[in-house]
């Protein structure tokens, strides 16, 4: 006859709070930049206005040569030439408008289309006519406040994880009877 011989069930070794902190906090860590990358952006509620903007152009930049709207935003766009004749040409719009020097010409829109797009002379004006450039930026860059986002979190992430492994006894919970 055989005898069977039952020992008591062997559990693994009881890991430590750190260790606990450890795995739950970079799998929490992991978790909220992924909500921070897939996450829809909020829609936008601000009620649709109008928008007036003077871009002087000469010596081969516009100034300003940031324009910023929200989406249904109705923009003016007053150019006004300050040396020779210069252009302004809205890329994803297709709208273009030609100011001669010391006359304003005028372009009005609606903002319909979120994202940003270039501003660029659609006359040539001299040898540095390629590079005068702006930018027309429709809506909250969403792209922008992700990536700054993330870059909390990781800051946040290396001090958390800094901190553990400087004094991983600040993570301990208390026992009976101590003070807290």
């Amino acid at each position: 006859m055989h005898r069977y011989h039952l020992s008591p069930p062997r559990f693994p070794k009881a890991t430590g709070l750190r260790e606990v902190f450890k795995s739950r906090g970079r799998r929490g860590m992991a978790l909220l930049a992924l909500v921070i990358l897939l996450a829809p952006p909020p829609a936008m509620t601000a009620p649709p206005a109008k928008r007036y903007f003077r871009i002087e152009a000469g010596n081969f930049e516009y100034a300003p040569a940031t324009l910023t709207v929200n989406p249904g935003d109705r923009v003016t766009i007053d150019v006004v030439a300050q040396d020779v004749m210069h252009g302004l040409y809205v890329d994803g719009y297709g709208l273009s408008v030609t100011a001669e020097p010391g006359r304003t010409a005028r372009l009005t829109f609606t903002a319909d289309r979120p994202g940003a797009f270039r501003l660029r002379c659609s006359v040539t004006c001299g040898p540095l006519h390629p590079f005068m450039l702006g930018k027309l930026t429709v809506g909250i860059n969403w792209l922008w406040w992700r990536a700054a986002a993330l870059a909390a979190l990781i800051v946040f992430a290396v001090v958390f994880d800094h901190r553990l492994r400087q004094d991983p006894s600040s993570l301990s919970l208390p026992g009976p009877g101590s003070p807290r």
